[in-house]
């Protein structure tokens, strides 16, 4: 045995009985683990390489990790706002922000605690000060794992698609601007999985805890969320552009194929969704010749469009179709990922 730079131990490994090959366990870490002879530890093989050896009923507290953005004079709020973006996502637990000056002056006072109202899932601000506001992020990863978060992030993103839709034929513009905020619920989530898949791929425990199988997911899940993320904007997109048309009714025949599309796009989307949370590489499969279909269908109502609607409509009608149809575009992106981290299910290794 000897001890490495970095105090981790070296052992040999022996064999035994003629098929089992042992290590021995430095009594020191025993002892500090509270284990025994007869003691049960489960082993993982990690997709690293590494060996990793926990007592059953050891349980891993999250490591407290704080960071201090320091706001000099001249920083405008947006800088800071990036600085607090970066700290989250990094997966710092207790984030402090200090200015220099007696006080943080009140717009940027008033934005962080918007931003961090609106868009970081778990914050709380712990004490505010004039020259000081510290947060603490109180969500753990077992509470909301990375499919939980996706999922409602999808659920939310759906509502917003078929919402905005819908505003085609309601000459209400309040429900499309209420569609505007809902996009504020995506991004918490979509911060959230990121901070989450960040931490794990540094930190085995948070890899378990979060619901990821291995190292190779992290990459899967990241593609995912930003499809789900951009699919929100391009119904927000909708919504925009549902409020610059002209305040007269819109073609029924075109609503009705706006309609049929969306349609189709949802199915897509929400297949994809379906194939991500059950790891099912078929069903994903399947996903990406429903979406080839609903791009064909574009065609057909862009000329509909030119044909029917008020000539000045008709460059918002054909942006609204492309934010529809972009919706089936990254649920065929979503069954993509899903493809990649389950394609060791759909084959055989020679």
């Amino acid at each position: 045995m000897s001890i490495s730079e970095n105090n981790e131990e070296l052992r040999k490994i022996q064999l035994t009985g003629g098929s089992t090959y042992i290590i021995s366990l430095p009594k020191n870490w025993v002892d500090q683990m509270g284990l025994g002879k007869g003691s049960v530890v489960s082993v993982n093989k990690g997709s690293d390489m590494s060996l990793t050896i926990r007592s059953r009923d050891f349980s891993s507290p999250e490591k407290i990790k704080k960071a201090v953005i320091l706001i000099k004079k001249g920083d405008k709020p947006e800088s800071v706002i990036r600085h607090l973006i970066s700290s989250y996502l990094r997966g710092y637990n207790i984030i402090q922000i200090k200015s220099t000056e007696k006080r943080i002056d009140m717009e940027t006072r008033f934005s962080i605690k918007g931003f961090v109202r609106k868009k970081l899932v778990g914050t709380e601000i712990l004490s505010d000060l004039p020259n000081e506001l510290t947060l603490q992020i109180l969500l753990s990863y077992t509470e909301l794992k990375v499919k939980d978060a996706l999922r409602r992030m999808s659920i939310i993103s759906v509502s917003m698609h078929k919402d905005a839709v819908q505003t085609l034929s309601d000459e209400n513009p309040r429900i499309a601007k209420e569609i505007l905020n809902m996009d504020d619920e995506v991004d918490r989530f979509n911060f959230y999985v990121m901070r989450l898949l960040n931490v794990a791929i540094t930190e085995p425990i948070v890899l378990k805890k979060g619901g990821v199988a291995n190292l190779q997911q992290c990459l899967g899940y990241r593609l995912v969320t930003k499809s789900v993320e951009r699919m929100a904007d391009h119904a927000t997109n909708i919504a925009d552009n549902r409020l610059a048309l002209n305040l007269v009714p819109i073609n029924e025949e075109i609503i009705k194929e706006l309609n049929k599309v969306s349609q189709s796009a949802i199915e897509v989307f929400e297949s994809a969704i379906e194939s991500l949370m059950n790891e099912d590489y078929a069903a994903a499969d399947n996903v990406l010749y429903s979406a080839e279909e609903t791009r064909g269908m574009e065609d057909e109502i862009i000329h509909r469009i030119v044909k029917l609607a008020p000539v000045e409509d008709v460059p918002l009608l054909r942006l609204i179709v492309e934010s529809i149809v972009r919706t089936a575009e990254y649920g065929a992106d979503i069954a993509e990922s899903v493809l990649n981290m389950t394609v060791s299910d759909a084959i055989t290794e020679a």
